[in-house]
């Protein structure tokens, strides 16, 4: 008989409590202890990064010497690396059970601890794989993170937590990081908008058409809708660009400069050798 992995107890458990992250989330908020408990086990040391959609790009701020797209932050560290494993479905889609997206684009896990994920549930990539598939991510529609997730450490009992890399390709119904507006400001702010990025609001393009707010596409409560007229609150917004995605008329859009991507790059690939 073949022994069970405990990565696939923790799919049980994650598919079963998925719909529970909002509540446990609010718990951070309403409890110092349980703000203190949550920490520790599942974001402490987090450091992510939320890249946009390079398809969603509405307009460019261009740069020199070198320009870049916000997923060249993601491929660039790719590049560098020689640990990569592409897990073989989205956790979050398949616990949602999402009709929307693709449930088969799963996260890329980068650096040495990955070697410790179960293959199982994922397969070992090469370089060359690994940039496909971002490709293939951006192209289903998906925004990006990148970054140290202590959560992913857990579910799949890999250790230590320092040595592994997260890629995640994010899709505005099923995310677990949407959890972000529920959690305490201490924990949220560990995952921030990529340097350089901006979503504007261009109120004289507007259609009133809603379907930004209907679709329920911003998953950090950063679009909000009073008298059918629309507006951004920029201390929410991270960037991730989906907006953008749903809006035919330009009236949302998204500019970046790559004048602080080197720095991300950089900052990421010293999480990995920490």
């Amino acid at each position: 008989m073949r022994r069970i992995r405990f990565a696939e107890i923790s799919i049980f458990v994650v598919n079963r409590i998925f719909n529970w992250r909002f509540f446990i989330s609010d718990l951070t908020r309403k409890s110092k202890i349980a703000k203190k408990i949550i920490n520790k086990l599942l974001f402490e040391k987090d450091d992510v990064v939320i890249i946009p959609n390079t398809i969603t790009i509405n307009q460019k701020v261009e740069s020199e010497p070198t320009e870049f797209l916000p997923t060249d932050v993601m491929k660039e560290v790719i590049k560098q690396c020689d640990d990569i494993v592409i897990m073989d479905t989205c956790l979050c889609r398949t616990s949602n059970k999402c009709e929307d997206y693709p449930q088969d684009i799963g996260c890329i896990f980068l650096g040495p601890t990955s070697k410790k994920i179960p293959r199982t549930i994922g397969h070992t990539a090469t370089v060359e794989e690994a940039l496909a598939h971002i490709d293939k991510a951006d192209a289903a529609g998906l925004s990006h993170l990148i970054g140290r997730n202590k959560i992913d450490s857990v579910w799949m009992n890999a250790r230590p937590d320092e040595g592994l890399l997260t890629i995640c390709h994010c899709c505005p119904c099923c995310c677990l990081w949407k959890v972000v507006p529920h959690l305490e400001e201490e924990i949220s702010s560990k995952v921030t908008k990529l340097d350089g990025v901006n979503v504007k609001f261009h109120e004289e393009k507007c259609k009133k058409c809603l379907k930004c707010a209907k679709e329920n596409v911003c998953m950090f409560d950063a679009l909000t809708v009073k008298d059918r007229v629309v507006s951004i609150n920029y201390d929410n917004c991270l960037g991730c660009g989906l907006c953008t995605h749903v809006c035919k008329f330009d009236a949302l859009t998204i500019e970046y400069s790559d004048k602080s991507i080197n720095n991300v790059i950089n900052r990421m690939y010293n999480l990995i050798e920490e």
